[in-house]
């Protein structure tokens, strides 16, 4: 149910493995100077009309064997740096912490935890597919948890949850859609995990909603470094089954056979496997998600000869090129500078960017309506009961999280925003199969959970 609270996990003692940096990027006056130098911290408040700093965290996984997502955090970083240099939002000083979540349940515990230790007003933009072990910490303590990437049930439960796209949940929708238009058969190879379980009836959805067969559901391992049998397996379900020495029968592959993979930072694995088995005989076509599929993908697996030229990717959000996106990398441009992790094509970079634009919609709310201090209740309260929409500059529709505003989504009661945009892989880079967004909210309402 959307009200009810979990119950708060066994308080344990902070790992020495889990890495959590404090950023501080406030801007700081001549007489302030010596006083950072010898202490290292942040200032409070200050003197006469000095607004206290706000603190804020940012999780993702990094260096992990699974799904990583150091552009997140880094791009929390930058912003922070941005906004500072300007005076802050509204004169208040933004202080970010970043914590490596490890794709560990434990970790994303304690990253939450740490959050609340460290006083933090909300926690922005981050990724964890562990919402049971962070989200009860900060529903305990009411800190709101504000455009997460969606990689988590919890995100689209809770009550402290404020999502900005529909997570795997519209991705999946929309790229049966997608695939519905340009394929009669088709097999989805996913990871065997919980996550994983839920994507099958998802692709369904949106293939039966252009009157499609229901994909062929093939499982792999979330860490694998090997895909080959699931390539063989995938194309053997779509008609296309290599013999044992990887060349194809005389026949070729079925009119309109399709292969989707979504596998995190592993999709590369499965397409170098896929390519190998695929050449010497007619091209399958091939799907994913932004997420599992970018730019760098398509750049490290050979371009426009590679196996993902002419792919049907979904992402949330406008493709990288758009000028929506210019602010962003103007950004990243000025306060990156050399930070390899933010990647402006990447969806955790983006999602962050949003999550922190909706961050500062909200303090610029409160500081509107005279609010004497920026507290998590107050954004909590904001969120649920606020005045305004908040304007992303059309990288999304305008934003709301009141009551009227949530979808009636099966098992996903807290999204708002189930629109997503269409690519294909063109001369070997992401551009827009269509314009504008394609809404699958009546996708994900007549959804089936039994696939």
């Amino acid at each position: 149910m959307t009200g009810r609270r979990r119950p708060s996990p066994r308080p344990a003692r902070h790992a020495p493995t889990v890495a959590v940096a404090i950023v501080s990027t406030v801007a700081c006056g001549a007489a302030l100077a010596s006083l950072l130098s010898a202490c290292g911290s942040l200032p409070g408040p200050g003197g006469s009309g000095e607004k206290e700093p706000l603190t804020v965290m940012t999780w993702a996984p990094e260096g992990t064997k699974a799904t990583n997502m150091p552009g997140m955090p880094a791009m929390a970083q930058a912003y922070a740096r941005w906004v500072n240099s300007r005076g802050g939002i509204r004169g208040h000083q933004l202080r970010v912490l970043t914590c490596n979540e490890r794709n560990d349940s434990v970790a994303a515990a304690q990253c939450a935890r740490r959050a609340v230790d460290e006083g933090a007003v909300a926690v922005v933009g981050s990724y964890s597919q562990f919402g049971r072990q962070f989200m009860s910490p900060l529903e305990a303590s009411g800190i709101p948890f504000i455009g997460g990437y969606g990689a988590s049930a919890e995100e689209f439960e809770s009550p402290l949850s404020y999502p900005v796209n529909g997570g795997q949940a519209s991705l999946l929708a929309g790229n049966g859609r997608q695939l519905a238009g340009d394929c009669t058969r088709v097999a989805l190879v996913r990871p065997d995990t919980i996550q994983g379980d839920q994507m099958p009836s998802l692709l369904n959805s949106g293939l039966r909603n252009g009157s499609r067969e229901t994909a062929k559901d093939i499982k792999a391992p979330e860490d694998g470094t090997d895909y080959t049998p699931q390539v063989t397996r995938a194309l053997a379900a779509v008609g296309a089954d290599p013999a044992a020495d990887g060349t194809a029968p005389a026949g070729g592959a079925a009119a309109g056979a399709c292969v989707a993979a979504s596998l995190g930072d592993h999709t590369d694995a499965f397409f170098d496997a896929f390519r190998r088995l695929q050449k010497d005989h007619p091209k399958v076509r091939v799907a994913s998600v932004l997420g599992s599929v970018g730019q760098s993908l398509l750049d490290r697996t050979g371009g426009g000869s590679g196996p993902l030229e002419g792919a049907d990717i979904t992402g949330w959000y406008p493709a990288a090129g758009d000028r929506r996106w210019d602010p962003m990398r103007k950004v990243i441009t000025e306060f990156a500078f050399d930070d390899n992790r933010v990647d402006p094509a990447d969806q955790g970079v983006q999602t962050t960017w949003i999550a922190y634009t909706v961050l500062r919609a909200l303090i610029e709310e409160l500081d509107d309506r005279g609010a004497d201090a920026i507290t998590a209740h107050g954004l909590q309260t904001t969120l649920d009961r606020g005045d305004r929409a908040v304007d992303t500059g059309g990288l999304t529709p305008k934003l709301r999280w009141r009551d009227d505003d949530m979808l009636a989504v099966q098992d996903f009661p807290r999204i708002v925003n189930a629109m997503v945009t269409y690519q294909v892989v063109r001369d070997g880079e992401l551009v827009a199969a269509q314009d504008g967004f394609v809404n699958v909210t009546g996708t994900l309402e007549r959804r089936r959970t039994d696939n």
